[in-house]
C-alpha cells in the first residue's frame, strides 16, 4: 500500500545510458559542414589563402568530439569547449572576426557549450564567444578580410543549424534525466510501498505529508492526513510521541511506544529522525505493530512480579519456620545437654549416649537450618553486611577453638600460621568466622586419622588471604568446577552423607559480597587447598615522628 499527500508520478520511459552517441554525431556532422565547405569554397572559388586555413581549423573540433565516444567526463569536456575556443579564436583571426565572411562561427562555442550540457560548459562558450570577437576585432582593425556575403550567409546558416540542434540535444538530456530521475523515484517509492512496516513523513507539527508501506491494522492511513499523527494517539501518550518529535528535531533517534486512540487494546511502536530538506525540516518516521511485543513484555512483567512474590512469600516461610524450628530444638540442646552432662544424677550409660547423639543431631541440623536460611538471603540479595574494624587472627583462631575438639576425637592434628603483628581489616565479622568454620568443618570432615590441616592468614596489600589445607581425600578436577554452587558435593556417597553440599557455597557466596574471590586446588588422593582473597586489610601506617609533622625525603634532580 501507498499513500501520498501528492498525486503519484506519471510512468514515463527509461532514459538513454548516456548522451555521448549524440554528441558524438553532432561533432561529426559538424565536421563534415565545416570540410565540405572548406573544399567546395575552394574548388568553386572565392574560398582561398588565411580564409581557407579559416574554415578549415574548424574542422578540428568536430573531429575532437569523436573522442567522446572513447572517454567521457567533466575535464574532458571542458578540454573539448576549449578546443572549440581556439578553433573559433583561429578562424576570426584569419577571416577579419564578425565584420569578415565567417562572422558566424564567432558563435559557434555558445553552441557547443549548450549540446555538452551544464553550467560550466555555457559559460565557457559564451566566455570563447567573447574572446574570439575581440580578436576578431583586432584583425579587422590589422586586415580587414574579403568582402563575400554569400559566404557570411553560409556561415550563419551552419551556425544557426548547429546551435538548433544543440538546443535539441540539450533538451533530450535534459528530458533524459528528469525521466531517469523519475524512474529512480518510482523505483524507490515502488520499495518503499513492499516494506512490511509504515513509513511516514512528517512535519515537526506531526501533520503527515507521506506514507508508503503496509500500516498496522489499528492504525489506518487515511485519518492521518485529515487529523494528524498526533491526534490518532491515545491522550496519555502523546506526550512520549512529542518527546520522540523533540528528540529527533535536534538529530538524535527518538523512539515511542502508544496505543492508537481507536483500538487501545494494542500498541505502536514508533522510530523517527530528523530529514533535512529544502523546504524545511522534516521528520521521516517507522511504525510497526508491537503489540505481540508489549503482550510478551508485559507476560514477562507479569512473570517476574509472581516470581518476586514466590521469593518473599519462599523468605517469609522459611523465617517462620526457622522461628519455630529454632525453639523446639533450643530445648532439645538445653535438656539433652543437662542428660549427657548428668547434671540432676547419673543415668545408665545407655542413656547417655542416647543424650549425646540426640545433642550431635539437633546442633546438626540447627547449623543446616542456619546455613539454608543464609543461602537464601544470599540468594535474595537480602543478605546485608555489617562491616566493622577487627583483628582477623582473633576471629580465625575462635573458628579454629570450635572445630578443635572434633580435630582432637578423630586424630587430626590442627596447626595455624598466624602473623606476629594484628592483621586489621574492616569486614563483616559474623561472614569472615562463618568463612574459617565452614573450611576447617569441611577439612575436618574429609581428612583421615593422622591427617593434618594448617590454616594460613596473611594480609598482602588491600587483600586479606585465608588458605586452610588439609591432607585429607581430595577432590577430582571434575567436581572441583562444580563446588561452590549450593547443595554440590563431591566423593564418593559415604563421604557426601558427611554434609549438605552448603558449606563451600556460604564461603563462594560470602567472598563475593565481600569482592573478593574463592579459589579451590586439589589432588585426588593428596588433599586439598581452600584459598579466600577479600579486599579488606587496612594497611597500616607508620606513625608520625614526635614534635610535628612527618618529613618525606624526595630525591634530588641533577645530581645536585
Amino acid at each position: 500500500m501507498i499513500q501520498s499527500a501528492r498525486p503519484d508520478p506519471k510512468p514515463l520511459p527509461d532514459a538513454p545510458a548516456s548522451d555521448r552517441p549524440s554528441l558524438a554525431a553532432w561533432h561529426a556532422g559538424w565536421a563534415v559542414a565545416a570540410a565540405l565547405l572548406a573544399l567546395g569554397g575552394r574548388w568553386i572559388g572565392g574560398i582561398d589563402g588565411p580564409l581557407f586555413y579559416g574554415v578549415l581549423a574548424m574542422v578540428v573540433p568536430g573531429l575532437s568530439g569523436l573522442g567522446l565516444l572513447r572517454r567521457d567526463g567533466p575535464d574532458e569536456r571542458m578540454v573539448l569547449l576549449a578546443i572549440w575556443g581556439l578553433a573559433v579564436l583561429l578562424a576570426a583571426a584569419l577571416s577579419g572576426g564578425l565584420t569578415g565572411p565567417l562572422s558566424g562561427f564567432v558563435f559557434l562555442p555558445l553552441a557547443a557549450g549548450i549540446a555538452l550540457g551544464g553550467p560550466r560548459p555555457v559559460q565557457a562558450g559564451a566566455f570563447a564567444v567573447g574572446v574570439a570577437a575581440l580578436a576578431g576585432m583586432l584583425s579587422a582593425w590589422v586586415n580587414p578580410g574579403p568582402h563575400l556575403p554569400a559566404l557570411a550567409a553560409i556561415s550563419a546558416l551552419l551556425t544557426a543549424a548547429a546551435a538548433a540542434l544543440a538546443v535539441r540535444l540539450s533538451w533530450r538530456q535534459r528530458e533524459a534525466r528528469l525521466t531517469a530521475a523519475e524512474a529512480e523515484t518510482a523505483r524507490v517509492e515502488t520499495l518503499l510501498a513492499a516494506q512490511p512496516g509504515l513509513t511516514l513523513v512528517l512535519e515537526p507539527s506531526g501533520r503527515v505529508l507521506a506514507a508508503y508501506g503496509a500500516p498496522p491494522v489499528s492504525l489506518p492511513v487515511d485519518p492521518l492526513f485529515e487529523s494528524g499523527l498526533v491526534a490518532a494517539v491515545h491522550a496519555p501518550d502523546r506526550p512520549r510521541l512529542l518527546d520522540a518529535i523533540d528528540r529527533a528535531m535536534k538529530g538524535h533517534d527518538g523512539a515511542a511506544l502508544f496505543a492508537p486512540r481507536m483500538a487501545l487494546d494494542r500498541r505502536v511502536q514508533l522510530i523517527m529522525r530528523r530529514l533535512d530538506d529544502p523546504s524545511g525540516p522534516r521528520l521521516i518516521a517507522q511504525v510497526f505493530d508491537a503489540t505481540a511485543q508489549y503482550a510478551r513484555e508485559l507476560g514477562l512483567e507479569i512473570a517476574r512480579a509472581e516470581a518476586e512474590t514466590r521469593e518473599a512469600g519462599k523468605t517469609r516461610f522459611l523465617a517462620n519456620m526457622s522461628h519455630e524450628l529454632r525453639t523446639p530444638l533450643n530445648a532439645v540442646l538445653g535438656f539433652s545437654d543437662i542428660m549427657r552432662q548428668r547434671i540432676f544424677g547419673p543415668l545408665p550409660d545407655r542413656y547417655g549416649e542416647y543424650a549425646e547423639n540426640i545433642h550431635q543431631a539437633g546442633g546438626h541440623l540447627l547449623d543446616l537450618i542456619n546455613d539454608v536460611l543464609d543461602v537464601t538471603k544470599i540468594e535474595a540479595e537480602r543478605y546485608a553486611l555489617t562491616l566493622e574494624r577487627f583483628d582477623a587472627r582473633e576471629v580465625v583462631s575462635a573458628a579454629m577453638a570450635l572445630v578443635r575438639v572434633n580435630a582432637d576425637d578423630k586424630g587430626v592434628t590442627l596447626s595455624s600460621v598466624l602473623p606476629a603483628d594484628p592483621v586489621e581489616v574492616s569486614a563483616d565479622k559474623r561472614a569472615l568466622k562463618q568463612i574459617a568454620l565452614n573450611l576447617l568443618s569441611n577439612a575436618v570432615k574429609f581428612t583421615p586419622r593422622g591427617g593434618a590441616i594448617t590454616v594460613t592468614v596473611e594480609a598482602i596489600g588491600p587483600y586479606l588471604e585465608v588458605v586452610v589445607a588439609d591432607t585429607g581425600v581430595g577432590i577430582a578436577p571434575e567436581d572441583v568446577r562444580r563446588l561452590g554452587r549450593p547443595f554440590e558435593q563431591a566423593g564418593e556417597m559415604e563421604q557426601r552423607r558427611q554434609g549438605t553440599g552448603l558449606g563451600l557455597s556460604l564461603v563462594r557466596a560470602f567472598a563475593e559480597l565481600h569482592g573478593g574471590r574463592m579459589s579451590i586446588d586439589s589432588t585426588l588422593g593428596e588433599g586439598t587447598a581452600v584459598t579466600v582473597r577479600l579486599p579488606v586489610a587496612l594497611i597500616a601506617r607508620a606513625p608520625a615522628p614526635e614534635g610535628g609533622a612527618e618529613i618525606i625525603q624526595m630525591p634530588m634532580k641533577g645530581g645536585g
